[in-house]
C-alpha cells in the first residue's frame, strides 16, 4: 500500500470514528460538531498550542485544500 492509499485508509477510519454509528446526511449537525472539535483539537496540536497559528492553518492551508478536494470527486463524479 502505498501513501495516499495509507492517507485514504487513514481519512475513512477518521470519518467512520467522527460518525460513530450516526448517519451523516440526517444527523448532520451532530457529526459536524464533532467534526469541528476534531479539526480544532488536531490544528491545536500542530500548532503546539498557538491558537492563532491554527487559525491561519485553516484559512490559509486547510480550507483551501478542502475545497480543491471537493472539487476533484465533483470533477471525477461528473465524468
Amino acid at each position: 500500500m502505498n501513501e495516499a492509499q495509507k492517507d485514504s485508509d487513514r481519512a475513512l477510519k477518521a470519518a467512520l470514528t467522527i460518525c460513530d454509528g450516526r448517519i451523516p446526511y440526517p444527523q448532520c449537525g451532530a457529526v459536524m460538531v464533532t467534526l469541528e472539535h476534531t479539526v480544532a483539537t488536531l490544528l491545536l496540536a500542530a500548532m503546539n498550542g498557538d491558537a492563532r497559528k491554527a487559525a491561519a492553518m485553516l484559512n490559509e492551508g486547510l480550507a483551501p485544500r478542502v475545497e480543491e478536494r471537493l472539487m476533484l470527486h465533483a470533477s471525477r463524479a461528473a465524468s
